[in-house]
């Protein structure tokens, strides 16, 4: 269990220093080729960005450890799912989950997953921002 953890910690770590050199070369680039107070300089590409990547990662990764015959040690597995994707975004987790219900066919469940949890997640950033607003 520690070398998971360990795996899971060294992927978070390099994950989430992806994301933040994202996030400032992509809000330089935004800032340098969009028009000030335009649209796309508003959208926040960063994050859409990592979150998409995050995705496909995470799909590509648990589709070649679960159907192409990789051979993929739990360590591995670990680092790269909730270790780096984890780190990078933790929306590629939430994609991956609903993709499981979609699998098993629970339209319903995703329904309630995915509203729910943008709903509530929205509401208790809201809080956040509220409690020291």
């Amino acid at each position: 269990m520690l070398r998971l953890l360990a795996c899971v910690f060294v992927g978070s770590g390099l994950g989430g220093m992806i994301r933040y050199l994202i996030s400032v070369y992509m809000n330089r680039w935004v800032g340098v080729h969009t028009q000030q107070g335009s649209l796309a300089a508003l959208f926040p590409w960063p994050t859409f960005t990592v979150n998409i990547l995050g995705c496909f990662l995470i799909g590509l990764i648990y589709g070649l450890a679960d159907n192409s015959g990789v051979n993929m040690s739990p360590e591995v597995r670990a680092l790269l799912t909730a270790g780096f994707c984890g780190g990078l975004t933790t929306f590629s987790t939430f994609s991956h989950e609903n993709y499981l219900l979609f699998q098993s066919h629970d339209f319903g469940i995703i329904a309630i997953y995915a509203v729910v949890s943008l709903v509530i997640g929205f509401g208790a950033a809201w809080c956040g921002h509220a409690l020291v607003d």
